[in-house]
């Protein structure tokens, strides 16, 4: 599977399954989504006129990462990709409809509950593949269970995901995005409210997300200043105080640095459940990045990023949470 397939799938994070039976309103709820942060859909073939929607859906905002779902006969994967479409999904594993899809270019996300399905998959030369249903089929639980022998193997859970156990399942590395259609219910389509899907939209993103607060850090003159900052905090609150090579932490709530550290005054660090997902997801909003504060560990994942910008006099950094 293409890394740059996988990675927009990962920064997405969340793909609404859709099924629209009106045409024309497309446009509408592309644009709900997108005003909700949310920039990938699944629309499904289970109504008809799903390739002119994803058509529609395409021409009004073509950097969505619109694919096909519940695609199970080749016309269906041709009509999808001449629609535009950037991939296609399936609910079950037909290698037929698989290669196919694959033959014209076009990553094939086909639905497996079993280890003897990953093991098709892997034979097609698939690394991703949806995990379907995922609730009924054993959940988070099996999922790691089953990505013990097959390690290669990263999967988009769908069927019972919703906003409470989202982020029990984007919490495993093996799992690149989550696919559910509890930010589209097919009633708010039907009676086209599309304002009450786009506020879904962003509770759902920032639930995944999920920024929490982990610490202030403020600079201080000197080592002899940290420590002293620290023992003053300690005094108050009974914090311990821990020295390190560059600061001084009182408990985990305030770092004292030795000297000018990043910002004015300070730093604030916010942790993510995935710090790249959220450096996408703040982009799209137009917040800018210092590139040059990006850290990684030995897996290549994103670990730190700074904004580009202070609050305040203060530097602003995700952190991956622990």
């Amino acid at each position: 599977m293409d890394n740059k397939f996988l990675e927009l799938m990962e920064c997405t994070g969340i793909i609404p399954v859709i099924k629209l039976e009106k045409i024309e309103n497309a446009v509408h709820l592309a644009k709900a989504l997108y005003d909700g942060g949310i920039h990938a859909a699944e629309v499904t073939f289970r109504a008809a006129g799903a390739d002119k929607v994803i058509s529609a859906m395409t021409k009004a905002y073509p950097d969505m990462f619109v694919g096909a779902g519940i695609v199970l006969t080749t016309e269906q994967v041709d009509a999808a990709i001449a629609a535009g479409a950037k991939f296609c999904v399936a609910p079950g594993l037909n290698p037929r409809i698989v290669k196919h899809c694959m033959d014209q270019g076009v990553p094939f996300c086909p639905g497996v509950a079993n280890g003897s399905q990953i093991e098709q998959a892997m034979e097609l030369g698939l690394n991703f593949v949806k995990f379907f249903p995922a609730e009924q089929a054993g959940g988070i639980n099996y999922i790691k269970a089953i990505s013990a022998p097959y390690f290669q193997m990263k999967f988009m859970p769908t069927g019972g995901v919703n906003e409470g156990n989202l982020n029990n399942y984007l919490a495993n590395p093996k799992v690149v995005c989550c696919g559910g259609s509890w930010i589209v219910p097919d009633k708010l389509v039907k009676e086209e409210k599309w304002e009450e899907i786009t506020a879904l939209c962003k509770t759902a993103v920032n639930k995944m997300l999920n920024f929490q607060l982990v610490h202030i850090g403020v600079n201080c003159d000197d080592e002899q200043q940290a420590i002293a900052t620290a023992k003053q905090f300690e005094a108050l609150f009974g914090w311990g105080t821990k020295v390190g090579n560059s600061s001084v932490f009182a408990s985990t709530q305030v770092e004292c640095m030795k000297g000018n550290g990043r910002g004015t005054h300070g730093h604030i660090a916010v942790s993510t459940g995935n710090v790249k997902r959220a450096v996408w997801q703040l982009s799209n909003q137009g917040i800018a990045f210092d590139e040059s504060s990006f850290k990684y560990d030995a897996s290549g994942r994103m670990t730190v990023a700074y904004l580009r910008d202070e609050v305040l006099g203060f530097a602003i950094h995700l952190v991956e949470k622990k």
